[in-house]
């Protein structure tokens, strides 16, 4: 049996039905201050993303990266932009309150390769008896 995931004592059910005023109040105060101030915005986002729902898309495109995650969007896969391209997200609940671009990075990992050949003094040495 999956253990049941708890947001401060709620469960995922009893936070869609909560408004999502009284679950900025659950968040930590950057999360909290930033749905509230633009809580129009969220609530635009989130009309946008129920008619996508409706018509059978699977997976939500979007640009926005400083929106936050809230209950309505745990299950769904967003496809979120990071410059270059749409990263698929698959929303959970514990993602809930982070921003939507913590799970898309920007940046690519360094990986750096051999040294290329006289890029290095022994190999220098190496080409020169060669």
């Amino acid at each position: 049996m999956a253990k049941e995931i708890l947001f401060y004592g709620k469960n995922i059910e009893e936070l869609r039905k909560l408004p999502l005023q009284e679950f900025a109040r659950l968040l930590k105060s950057r999360s909290r201050r930033s749905l509230l101030r633009r809580m129009e915005e969220v609530q635009k986002f989130l009309q946008r993303v129920d008619k996508k729902v409706k018509k059978g898309k699977t997976t939500i495109k979007t640009h926005e990266r400083d929106m936050i995650i809230t209950p309505q969007l745990v299950g769904l896969t967003l496809a979120i932009h990071n410059g270059k391209e749409f990263v698929p997200v698959k929303v959970t609940e514990n993602m809930l309150g982070h921003f939507f671009g913590e799970f898309a990075m920007t940046r690519k990992r360094v990986t750096h390769g051999s040294a290329g050949i006289g890029a290095t003094r022994s190999s220098a040495v190496a080409k020169a008896k060669g």
